[in-house]
Parts: C-alpha cells; structure tokens; sequence
C-alpha cells in the first residue's frame, strides 16, 4: 500500500506526464497545420508553381526578340481593379513603395533608412509596369524558382530582398513587415493573369544579340556625353528631386548607385535595358539607340566606380554562371575581361556545347 504521501507524488508525477504529453500534442499539431497551410515561400496564395530558373550559362532571361515585333506585349492591370479592403489596400501601398522606395526607406525615409535614396522603380520603370521596362509581368507565373546564382529555391520575398541589397545597395526589410508583404502583394498582383510556368511577352528586360566585337567604353563616353549627361550628369551622380527625398534622375555610378552584385552591373542587363528605355523617351517599338550604341554605354558605365558586395555566395554551381558575370571563377577558359566586355559569342558557342556534353556525354 501507498502511503498518503506517496500517493500524491504519484498524481503529481502523472499529472506533469499528461501536461507534458498534451504539450507536445498541441506542438505536433501545429507543426502539422503549419505545413499544410504555410504561405509558398511568400506569404501568397498566389504562387503555386515551382518554377526552374535557365540551367546554363549560355542562356538567359528572354529569347532575343525582334524589334519589329510590338504586338501582343504583356500589359499590367488598370489599379481601378484592385479588390476591396485589406487585400487591396495592401497591393495599393505595394506600388508606393516601389515607386517611392526611398522616401520609405531611403536615408530619409519615414519607415526605416535601409537603401541608398534610389527608389525600385528607378529600374523598374513606371512602378514595374512598362514593356521591357524590367517589369514585373512574369514573376507570380514563374515564382518560387530554383536560381543559379543562390543555388537555392527563391520566392518572392528573396527577390525583393535582393534588390534592396544589391540595387539599393543597402539592407532588406524585415519580412514579417506590412512592407514586405504590401510589395510582394502589389508585384504577384501584377502578373496575376499570366498563366504558370509561361513568361509574358515583353516582361523583363529585353535581350540585345551579342556583337562581334568587344564592347567598347571610351566609345560608350561619346554616348554617354551626347545623349546621357543631361539628365545622369557628368559624374554619373544623377539629379535629387526638390525635397532631396529621392532622384528625379538616379545615379548611374558612384557610392548611391547600385553595387557590382545588381544585375545592371552586367553588360548584357544594361545594354537591354537602356536599348529599350533611354534616352528619355525611349520604348521597345521606338528605341533611340543602335544595338552597337547600348551595348558601348552599357561598358561606360558599368567601368565606373560602385559600391562593392561580397559574391563569394552567388554562383555555388559554376556551370550555371551567366556569360557576363565578370568575377571568376569558370568552367570555361576565358578570362574575367572576356567575361566582363566580350567578345560575348565564342563563350556562348562554348556553353552550348557545354550544355550538349552534360545531357549526352557519349555523343
């Protein structure tokens, strides 16, 4: 028999077992409500695809275009067709954000100083809208996605993390924050009628063919003077606008600028871009520049001086290296200057049969 004593030890000691049992019942639970209904990669129901990002270096974001060809070009909803309440409000405060990031973010900025004073749509024209304007046609179709440069499955939310750290050269928002979840909603919302897996005709940047030559800087100085400098400046320092909140024209270089890890840094990014964006004014039907034009000014600025980022991250599968990423290492014999202003064919010709090695080694 149990004395009184022993016997309540024993209901406490049971009573501690239940307490602890029904605790890891309710963790278990949650785990498992957790996994079933966890936001993909980015708080959205929105994105149910996972995507694959290009394999080889040799590819890249879009097939080459032809110029004469404008008609069935993505378009953005009108923002009169946002939906009613929270969901609405949050992709309305989305586009503000992107549209005056720093005033948000900048040093300035009424929520946080995480950036450089640029504001996302300083790349993203038109607040991610415009035609082969870097827009955000394609990324709820094609978001989650493995891409090369991490090595990882990136969703939305690492996306906009990489710009705030590399064209904004700064810190990316907490993304727990309305912030956070306002952009990636304004930006899903935007490609929402694009079906999964298909990239929008005219999203992102366009592709410029490559030359048969190097590109050439000192050339990309005379186009710059002639054509760029009166809004960039001759520094490359750009125009403030008047509250000094933001840039009425951004900086092309210098410690404002974007830094060696933003896709603009690569010549091929910034020759498509300026191709069918600049001069002020400029589109995809009715560019102001010739390929040869784009492709020198693209080498002008991209010589200049700008902030650095450590890299020693990107690329973990060298082989997915994109042909003008101008830091090293290879799996190809040619240099970093090769990799950084061409000639840009002989490397592409290479990774193509790269690529035909790796799916057929016995051929």
């Amino acid at each position: 028999m149990l004395t009184p004593k022993e016997t309540n030890k024993l209901v406490k000691t049971v009573n501690s077992l239940m307490i602890l049992l029904v605790g890891v019942l309710l963790v278990l639970v949650g785990l498992v409500f957790y996994i079933a209904f966890k936001p993909n990669f980015s708080s959205s129901d929105e994105v149910e695809l996972l995507a694959t990002d290009e394999t080889d270096a040799a590819a890249d974001e879009t097939v080459i275009p032809s110029m004469d060809d404008a008609t069935d070009l993505w378009s953005a909803p009108s923002m009169n067709t946002t939906p009613q309440g929270e969901k609405g409000n949050l992709i309305k405060y989305g586009k503000e954000l992107i549209a005056h990031t720093a005033e948000f973010f900048g040093p300035n900025g009424s929520v946080k100083h995480l950036s450089n004073g640029l504001n996302c749509q300083n790349c993203h024209l038109e607040a991610g809208t415009k035609q082969w304007g870097n827009n955000y046609g394609s990324v709820a179709a094609t978001y989650p996605k493995m891409r090369g440069r991490s090595g990882q499955v990136e969703g939305i939310y690492k996306r906009i993390s990489d710009c705030f750290e590399r064209s904004l050269n700064g810190v990316a928002p907490d993304s727990n924050s309305r912030e956070m979840k306002a952009m990636a909603s304004y930006i899903l919302w935007l490609g929402k009628d694009q079906p999964k897996g298909q990239r929008a005709k005219g999203s992102g940047i366009y592709n410029l063919a490559f030359l048969d030559r190097e590109v050439d800087p000192i050339n990309g100085k005379k186009i710059y003077d002639a054509k760029c400098k009166v809004c960039h400046q001759e520094n490359g320092e750009g125009v403030p606008n008047e509250t000094n909140t933001a840039y009425t024209y951004p900086p092309l270089w210098g410690d404002l600028s974007y830094n060696k890890g933003a896709g603009l840094y690569r010549m091929s990014r910034f020759a498509g871009y300026v191709k069918a964006n600049m001069p002020l004014g400029a589109t995809y039907a009715s560019p102001q520049l010739t390929d040869e034009e784009a492709w020198d000014v693209a080498a002008y600025v991209n010589t200049q001086d700008r902030p650095e980022k450590d890299l020693s991250g990107d690329w973990p599968d060298i082989s997915k290296k994109r042909i003008d990423h101008p830091f090293g290492p290879y799996v190809d014999p040619y240099t970093e200057e090769q990799h950084k202003f061409g000639p840009f064919k002989v490397i592409d010709e290479f990774y193509k049969e790269y690529k035909k090695q790796k799916k057929n080694p016995k051929a």
